[in-house]
């Protein structure tokens, strides 16, 4: 489900998670907990920063529609606290965190890349971008806030009413990624940006700006605690209602 490797840097220690979950890794309720847990076990692990990638051609497909379409209501219920709960643990890591998106980061996928202070992706046909409006459901507002940070409030409205996927170099322009890579030294190269953000600062001043910089976008989201019963309804009613399983059906064909 996810994997760990450790890999010294020029005495610069990186920690890497790897999303293993399936073919596409999409993200169910486990994944959102095992990394919601993992990225807050770091804020205290000897890890100086942290990489998070995919496995094969896709960094994360996003949720999981058709285990929600098979949960229905009481599934919503426990997972978008959950899902919330991943890309505010991994939005407030007070450590250097690097996105190496090897592939397709599409909905959820592309929030938790867009969490990263640094975001690499491979050359060739993976594609990014959140079309969540498409398949019919809202984002818990930590995703909006995420998308806000990275690309500011103009971009964030515009991947998000657009609900449209880009290729790479597109995603570049659009400054959802900040470097686009050859596949073959995506690795490489995300370690090596890890490690540079753990040497040339000191882990406090970088924790403490971080948190700077981030704090009053957590802060909105603490106060929008009212709006979560809303987009769950939503979730709800449009998986009930088949507009999901439309969506499905014509992305993948089945």
């Amino acid at each position: 489900m996810l994997e760990r490797e450790d890999v010294d840097v020029d005495g610069i220690p990186v920690a890497v998670l790897r999303m293993a979950h399936g073919p596409v890794s999409a993200m169910d309720l486990e994944l959102c907990r095992a990394l919601a847990d993992r990225f807050r076990g770091l804020a205290a692990d000897p890890a100086r920063a942290v990489v998070v990638t995919g496995t094969g051609r896709t960094f994360s497909a996003g949720v999981d529609l058709k285990r929600a379409t098979a949960g229905g209501g009481p599934y919503v219920e426990r997972f978008l606290p959950a899902l919330a709960d991943m890309f505010r643990a991994a939005f407030e890591l007070p450590k250097p965190l690097v996105a190496a998106v090897n592939g397709h980061a599409i909905a959820g996928g592309c929030v938790l890349a867009a969490c990263a202070d640094t975001v690499l992706m491979a050359e060739g046909g993976g594609r990014i971008g959140v079309p969540e409006l498409r398949v019919g459901v809202p984002f818990p507002r930590i995703a909006l806030e995420v998308l806000a940070a990275a690309v500011g409030e103009r971009g964030a409205r515009e991947l998000v009413v657009g609900a449209g996927t880009h290729p790479p170099e597109h995603a570049a322009r659009l400054g959802l990624v900040h470097e686009v890579v050859p596949a073959a030294e995506l690795p490489e190269r995300a370690l090596a940006v890890a490690a540079c953000l753990a040497r040339d600062v000191p882990a406090d001043t970088f924790a403490l700006t971080k948190g700077q910089l981030r704090g009053a976008a957590l802060e909105r989201v603490d106060r929008s605690a009212d709006e979560d019963a809303a987009v769950a309804r939503l979730w709800t009613r449009h998986l009930e209602d088949g507009w999901v399983a439309t969506y499905l059906a014509s992305v993948t064909g089945r």
